[in-house]
C-alpha cells in the first residue's frame, strides 16, 4: 500500500492497492503481500472518516471486480491469508508480533474488500470471484475448493481457537468482524433471507462442526468485556521510507482504532454508549445475528439450538442425545455479565432469548436469591422510555412478562427491600420493595403509553405482568398502591371521555349521513377492556392477599366513588362485587369508629377489619396467569432489528444507508 500513505484519501492512488487490484496476476509467493500486508495510516475515529475509507474501498473494488476474473489476486490474497492462519497459535505462543500483525492486516483487507463485494454483488457472483485463478484467466475449475467456505471456517478457528492475548486482541475483533460482514448480505434485502449461501456454509458442512465451540466462545468472550491492549502493548522496529501502507495501525490501536468503537454507526438514533469491550460488543453482535438466522429447509438453525440447550458447568447431568450441539458455561458469569450490560439493546436482547428459550437458564435465574441485580436495570430502562427505543423497551417488558410467570418470582420480589432509588425522581423512595417498585415502574410505562404512543400491545404486555402478579401483591408501599389507583381513575376519565364523544357523534350522525365519523365503539370497546384488567387485578390482590395489603384497601377507600359508576355496567358488574363488599365493609366500619381519624388510625382499623371480614363472601374468580407467547414468524421481528442494531453498534464498521434494504434508515 506505500510509506507515503498517510491519509485515507491517498488509498485509490496507492501503488500496492493499485497492483492488487489492477492487470497483473500476483503469485502467492511473491514478496509482493508482506509490503501489501505491512501497512500504517492514522486509524478512523469517526463515522465520517469510516464512510471515507469506505468510499476509497469501493474505488479499489471496483477495478478488482473488473480484473480479478482474469488475475485471480483475491483468490491469491485469500489463499496468503488462510496459510497465515494456519501458523497463527503458534505466533502467539512465541509472541511473534509483526507475523500476528500482518495476519489482522490482511485479514483487515479482506474484510473491506468483502463488505464492498456483498454490497456491489450477488452471492453467486461473490461465491465466483473466489474461484477465478491466474493460471486460466477469465474461467474457473469445477473440481477446485471452495475457497469462500474454507475462509469462513478459517475465522470460526481463529475466533475459538487463538488464545486471546494483547498482541492476538485486534485480530479477534476482526475475526468477529469479518463474520458479522460475511452475513451481512441480509441487510441489502427486504425479506428476510430465508436461504443463502452463507446460511449453507454455516449449517452444514466443515463449518457446522465448529458451532457449539464458537457459540460458547462467542458468549465468553460477552461474559469477560475484555479491554483492549493498552498504548505500548505492541512494540515494532521503526519503519524504513521503503515500507509499507498502514505501518502503525497495530501499534497505535489502543489510541487510534479503539476511538471508533465508541461510536455509533451513521445514521443511528443516538451514540452509543462508550463500548469497554468491543471484542465483547462485536462477538454478542454476531452470536445475535446467528441465533436469529432462519431455519434451513430441512436443517433446523445449529446456532439457536446451541443457545437454546447449554447447561451451567455444576450441572453434572448426561446431555439429552436428541439435543445436538450443546455444551456447559459458567452460569454464575453469565448472570453477573447480563446484570451488568443491560443499558445496551443487545445485552438486553440476549437475555430475552435465554430467558425465553434456554430453560437451564431460566430456571437458574428463578432461583437466584439475588434477582434485584437483574430486575433493577430493566426497570430502569422502562423508567426510561422515553430516552430508550421502541424495541429496547418491548424487549425489557417482555423479560418481567417471563419473569412473572412464575409464583415463586413474585413472592420473593416482595421479600427484598430496596433503599434509596435514585434514578426514580417522581417521589423519594428511601425504602421500598422490589416488587412495589416493579408495579410503579410498569403502571408509570402504561400511563406514558396513553399519553405518547398508544400502542395496544405495549399495553397488554404491562397489564399481564400485574395480572400475574396480582395474587402475591405483599405489603405493597403507600405509593404503590395510590399509584394503582390512580391509574385507574385515569382510565375511569378516558371511559366518560370516550363515552361522551361516542354520544355526540351518535347525535351529529342523525343530522348529517355524508361525514365520515371517527370509530368510537372500537376505541370504547379498547378502553373498557383495559379498565376491566384493571378490576381483575385489583379483585385479584383483595381475594387472596388482602390482609397482606393495608395500603392498597386505604387507597380504595380514599377513591371510593371512583367505582360507584362501574357497579351496575354490565360488563364490570360481576368483577365489582368483590371490590363493593371490601369498600362497603370498610367504609362501615370506619364511620362506626367516628370522623377526623388519622391516617394511622384508618390503617389500624383496615388491619383489624381484615381478620374480621368473612373470607367466603369473597367470591372466587380464576387465577389471573398470562403467558408470553411469541408471535408466528418471529424472525420478520426479529432480523431486522438485529441488523439494525449491528448497523449502529457494530465495531469499526459502516455501511452506506442509501444501500440497506432491510429497514429503514435516515442518512446523516
Amino acid at each position: 500500500m506505500g510509506s507515503n500513505s498517510s491519509k485515507i484519501s491517498d488509498l485509490p492512488k496507492n501503488e500496492y492497492l493499485k497492483k492488487l487490484s489492477g492487470p497483473e496476476s500476483i503469485s502467492e509467493n511473491d514478496p509482493f503481500w508482506n509490503q501489501l500486508f505491512s501497512f500504517s495510516f492514522p486509524a478512523p475515529t469517526s463515522s465520517t472518516e469510516l464512510k471515507l475509507l469506505e468510499e476509497a474501498t469501493i474505488s479499489v473494488c471496483k477495478s478488482l471486480v473488473e480484473n480479478n476474473p482474469r488475475t485471480g489476486n483475491l483468490a491469491a490474497l485469500t489463499k496468503v491469508f488462510l496459510s497465515r492462519t494456519r501458523e497463527l497459535r503458534l505466533s502467539a505462543e512465541c509472541q511473534n508480533h509483526i507475523f500476528i500483525w500482518q495476519t489482522h492486516n490482511a485479514l483487515f483487507i479482506i474484510c473491506c474488500l468483502l463488505k464492498v463485494f456483498i454490497c456491489e454483488l450477488s452471492e453467486e457472483e461473490l461465491q465466483l470471484h473466489f474461484t477465478y485463478e491466474d493460471k486460466s484467466p477469465g474461467s474457473y475449475s469445477s473440481d477446485s475448493e471452495d475457497l469462500l467456505e474454507e475462509l469462513l471456517c478459517s475465522l470460526i478457528q481463529l475466533i475459538t481457537d487463538t488464545p486471546l492475548l494483547d498482541i492476538t486482541y485486534e485480530i479477534s475483533v476482526e475475526a468477529v468482524s469479518a463474520m458479522v460482514v460475511f452475513l451481512s448480505c441480509q441487510l441489502f434485502h427486504k425479506e428476510v433471507l430465508r436461504q443463502s449461501i452463507s446460511h449453507k456454509y454455516l449449517m452444514q458442512g466443515p463449518c457446522l462442526p465448529y458451532t457449539s465451540k464458537l457459540v460458547k466462545t462467542l458468549l465468553y468472550n460477552f461474559i469477560r468485556q475484555e479491554k483492549p491492549p493498552p498504548p505500548g502493548t505492541h512494540v515494532f522496529p521503526q519503519q524504513s521510507d521503503g515500507g509499507g501502507l498502514l505501518y502503525g495501525l497495530a501499534s497505535g490501536v489502543a489510541t487510534g482504532l479503539w476511538t471508533v468503537f465508541t461510536l455509533g454507526g451513521a445514521g443511528s438514533k443516538a451514540a452509543s454508549p462508550e463500548l469497554t469491550s468491543p471484542l465483547a460488543n462485536q462477538s454478542l453482535l454476531l452470536l445475535l445475528v446467528l441465533v436469529n438466522l432462519t431455519d434451513a429447509p430441512d436443517i433446523p438453525n445449529p446456532y439457536r439450538q446451541a443457545v437454546t440447550s447449554f447447561k451451567n458447568t455444576q450441572d453434572s447431568s448426561p446431555f439429552p442425545s436428541s439435543v445436538p450441539h450443546t455444551f456447559q458455561i459458567n452460569f454464575n458469569s453469565l448472570y453477573t455479565a447480563l446484570c451488568e450490560q443491560q443499558t445496551s439493546d443487545q445485552a438486553t436482547l440476549l437475555l430475552y432469548t435465554l430467558l425465553h428459550q434456554n430453560s437451564n437458564v431460566r430456571t437458574y435465574m428463578l432461583a437466584r436469591t439475588d434477582m434485584e441485580n437483574l430486575v433493577l436495570p430493566i426497570l430502569e430502562i422502562l423508567y426510561h422510555v422515553e430516552e430508550r427505543n421502541s424495541h429496547h423497551v418491548y424487549m425489557a417488558l417482555i423479560i418481567l412478562l417471563i419473569l412473572t410467570e412464575d409464583d415463586g418470582f413474585n413472592r420473593s420480589i416482595h421479600e427484598v427491600i430496596l433503599k434509596n432509588i435514585t434514578w426514580y425522581s417522581e417521589r423519594v423512595l428511601t425504602e421500598i420493595s422490589l416488587g412495589s417498585l416493579l408495579i410503579l415502574v410498569v403502571i408509570r410505562t402504561i400511563q406514558y403509553n396513553m399519553t405518547r404512543t398508544r400502542d395496544k400491545y405495549l399495553h397488554t404486555n404491562c397489564l399481564a405482568a400485574l395480572a400475574n402478579m396480582s395474587a402475591q401483591f405483599r405489603s405493597l408501599h403507600q405509593y404503590a398502591a395510590q399509584r394503582i389507583i390512580s391509574l385507574f381513575s385515569l382510565l375511569s376519565k378516558k371511559h366518560n371521555k370516550v363515552l361522551e364523544q361516542a354520544t355526540q357523534s351518535l347525535r351529529g350522525s342523525l343530522s348529517s349521513n355524508d361525514v365520515p365519523l371517527p370509530d368510537y365503539a372500537q376505541d370504547l370497546s379498547v378502553i373498557e377492556e383495559v379498565i376491566r384488567m384493571m378490576l381483575e387485578i385489583i379483585n385479584s390482590c383483595l381475594t387472596n392477599s388482602l390482609h397482606h395489603n393495608p395500603n392498597l384497601v386505604y387507597a380504595l377507600l380514599y377513591k371510593r366513588d371512583l367505582f360507584e359508576q362501574f357497579r351496575t355496567h354490565p360488563s364490570f358488574q360481576d368483577i365489582m362485587q368483590n371490590i363493593d363488599l371490601v369498600i362497603s365493609f370498610f367504609s362501615s366500619r370506619l364511620l362506626q369508629a367516628g370522623a377526623e381519624l388519622s391516617v394511622e388510625r384508618v390503617l389500624e382499623i383496615i388491619k383489624q377489619g381484615v381478620v374480621a371480614l368473612p373470607k367466603d363472601r369473597l367470591k372466587k374468580f380464576p387465577e389471573l396467569k398470562f403467558k408470553y407467547v411469541e408471535e408466528e414468524r418471529p424472525e420478520e421481528f426479529f432480523t431486522p432489528y438485529v441488523w439494525s442494531l449491528v448497523y449502529s453498534s457494530a465495531v469499526g464498521l459502516y455501511w452506506n444507508p442509501q444501500d440497506i434494504q432491510l429497514f429503514a434508515m435516515d442518512s446523516d
